[in-house]
């Protein structure tokens, strides 16, 4: 699946992934492929993108959780995913 992440600022991230774990209202929730479509609002935590490996230039806005497993944080204050036929869009501040 695609996923694009973007700021006002700059594109933080858009390859492909395994799966996206994000921070919202009710809880982290995860999308993974085939996720039904959905719009969500995000609130201030970390979007964890679970990928083989980030892009040089997008490494730098990310932060690997762990040595064992190919997950990378990114911070976001708040935001809104919107995910359809294997393609996401999330906009973060």
């Amino acid at each position: 699946m695609n996923i694009k992440i973007l700021t006002p600022e700059f594109v933080v991230f858009e390859g492909d992934v395994k799966s996206v774990l994000l921070p919202g209202k009710n809880g982290d929730f995860h999308i993974m492929k085939d996720h039904a479509a959905i719009v969500a609002s995000l609130i201030g935590g970390k979007v964890r993108v679970f990928t083989n490996e980030i892009d040089d230039k997008y490494a730098k806005n990310f932060t690997k959780e762990n040595d064992k497993e190919s997950v990378f944080s990114f911070p976001v204050k708040s935001g809104v995913i919107e995910f359809s036929n294997n393609k996401g869009i999330i906009l973060a501040e």
